[in-house]
């Protein structure tokens, strides 16, 4: 799929960054001059979506996964949003699909979208942070049939654009786990391709986890994606063998440990960030004084 025309541009407050130029084809990653015929594309590149953010200097992203659903995926992000808004810089979260939302005072809510709104430090529009909020909690491809709703990753790439061109870090929540279907034929484990961001997974400790772990980081891998770390978030107060199964983990995921959080009697978003240290990832910014 071409985006060439369909990615706007950041808005006009930002003009040290860059986008991708108009004449590339940013489904195969090949520079077509103005004008001229694409080269036809071989299967290996059609198959491998150039990432959607070429052109952007470095800067701190990263796409959270988890081994299932109600892991931690969003406590984990909005702690990482908590430690950038620490370090001084303007984060922002994104949730592109949320299914599960109600209306309130005529807007639609849902529970992990406005989490990462409370713990960045840039207000966006909710069109922005979360394309698609569907009512129904349910697998998005069927949330999405009940509304009428298809959804279509271009909308979701030129807003991650968006914010990144009016932030310093973006941090984008997957749904589900690594593989939940969008639509017929794209699902989260092609949006995370496209946008092509640095991974962090999420590990709920409970029975099985080393399987899902071990097969979600296959997958990631399989995506051409770098796993760049992950977190251990204990689900229950007291799991048998914790221990041990965290090290049978970190022996065989190739990423650092980012930290373990405990079963908190208060889930929020620092006292989470109080138990990971996310000054490995890359990009991650140096403080920064604003006072």
């Amino acid at each position: 799929m071409s985006l060439e025309n369909s990615i706007t541009a950041p808005t006009a407050d930002a003009p040290d960054i860059a986008v991708a130029q108009p004449d590339t084809d940013l489904a195969v990653g090949v520079a077509v001059p103005a004008g001229a015929a694409a080269p036809a594309a071989t299967p290996e590149a059609a198959a491998a979506p150039a990432p959607a953010i070429a052109g952007l200097p470095p800067r701190f992203a990263c796409f959270v996964t988890g081994t299932d659903t109600e892991i931690g995926k969003t406590l984990t992000s909005a702690a990482l949003l908590h430690a950038l808004v620490k370090q001084g810089v303007r984060a922002c979260g994104m949730k592109p699909v949320a299914a599960g939302a109600e209306l309130r005072d005529g807007v639609l809510h849902n529970d992990d979208a406005d989490q990462l709104i409370a713990a960045g430090n840039v207000t966006m529009l909710q069109s922005l942070t979360t394309p698609y909020m569907l009512k129904e909690p349910a697998a998005p491809h069927i949330a999405a049939a009940l509304e009428g709703v298809a959804i279509d990753p271009v909308p979701i790439l030129a807003a991650y654009l968006e914010i990144a061109a009016a932030t310093d870090a973006v941090v984008v929540e997957g749904v589900g786990g690594f593989r939940v279907p969008l639509n017929d034929s794209f699902d989260t484990a092609d949006l995370a391709q496209q946008l092509d961001l640095p991974v962090i997974l999420v590990v709920g400790l409970r029975l099985g986890c080393i399987n899902h772990a071990l097969l979600t980081v296959e997958a990631i891998a399989a995506r051409g994606l770098t796993l760049v770390g992950w977190v251990a978030n204990e689900l229950q107060a007291e799991m048998a063998y914790a221990d041990e199964n965290i090290a049978a983990l970190a022996q065989r995921i190739p990423a650092p440990l980012l930290g373990r959080v405990p079963r908190l009697a208060q889930p929020t978003a620092a006292a989470a960030s109080a138990h990971l240290n996310f000054t490995g990832l890359p990009n991650w910014p140096a403080r920064r004084n604003n006072t």
